[in-house]
């Protein structure tokens, strides 16, 4: 049986991703809180561990779009628990290593 946190955010992202024209490309902290159904000090705290994808503009922080996709696509494809934190450090290794390797373009 599925949580309903996973339920929920299939049901409201979706809702945004197949119609892409009137889809947000960011969300802020407290908007992506409600969607994960979770507490905006608890996103923060995930995101100054370096443990969520997030873009910060001097003091804020918003969430792209694209990361919460991701997010229900890995559940769906998993069929399981889904951590952010071990997405997020695969994606700054595979940078690294693109870097080391001469393949990143900064």
């Amino acid at each position: 049986m599925e949580n309903n946190n996973t339920e929920h955010l299939r049901e409201a992202v979706p809702e945004r991703i197949e119609n892409r024209s009137n889809r947000p490309a960011f969300y802020t902290v407290r908007e992506a809180a409600k969607l994960l159904r979770v507490g905006p000090s608890t996103l923060y705290r995930i995101i100054r561990d370096g443990d969520f994808p997030a873009v910060r503009l001097r003091s804020r922080y918003v969430i792209p779009a694209v990361a919460l996709e991701r997010l229900v696509a890995e559940v769906d494809a998993t069929g399981g628990v889904v951590d952010p934190s071990r997405i997020a450090a695969e994606r700054r290794t595979a940078r690294e290593v693109a870097r080391v390797t001469g393949g990143a373009q900064w």
